[in-house]
């Protein structure tokens, strides 16, 4: 099994890339707000702790499945100890079942990210971010009290791969992707 992380930014695109990643290969996209959105919606607030139970049983019977892999996003703190932590466990999780893991980080700027946020893929997957003032808020927010860029150097993964994709179109960041990591 092959467990790919897309890491970044919010709005940088790590949902969109991981779309047309799974079109494009027998792998299957989990992203981060397929479990965020169905609470909000129940809850009417965002409820971590029933998240985190949410995704910690799809990747177990994700794990256990016969599934050729899976693609998840998330938006990483590289200064949150807990955040690396939580790479860590999500390894363990699919270690035993002989998985590759491969992570890719995206970056794009503040202002690039901020026209993607509105992007109507965005808001149709995640709407929790139809308030759009609210959503660009937050992102700026976000910006200010959280490292979402990881230093040159600092990611020493085996199987890393990390893209400026300001400029690039989502398909073409995935044949990247593909291509790099032989997906």
């Amino acid at each position: 099994m092959k467990f790919v992380w897309i890491i970044g930014d919010a709005a940088v695109g790590k949902m969109t890339v991981g779309q047309e990643l799974m079109k494009i290969t027998d792998l299957r996209l989990f992203h981060n707000h397929m479990t965020i959105e169905p609470v909000i919606e129940v809850f009417g607030r965002y409820d971590g702790k029933t998240i985190s139970e949410m995704r910690e049983i799809i990747f177990k019977n994700f794990a256990a499945s016969e599934n050729a892999g899976m693609i998840f996003t998330f938006m990483m703190d590289f200064d949150d100890p807990s955040d690396w932590a939580y790479l860590s466990h999500v390894g363990e999780i699919f270690e035993p079942y002989g998985t590759e893991f491969y992570y890719v980080e995206l970056i794009a700027p503040q202002e690039v990210r901020l026209q993607r946020n509105v992007s109507e893929n965005r808001l149709k997957n995640k709407a929790s971010k139809n308030d759009i003032e609210i959503s660009n808020q937050r992102l700026i927010q976000d910006d200010l009290n959280h490292r979402c860029v990881s230093f040159e150097g600092e990611i020493t993964f085996e199987h890393y791969l990390r893209i400026e994709n300001a400029k690039l179109a989502p398909d073409v960041v995935a044949r990247r992707i593909k291509e790099t990591f032989g997906l």
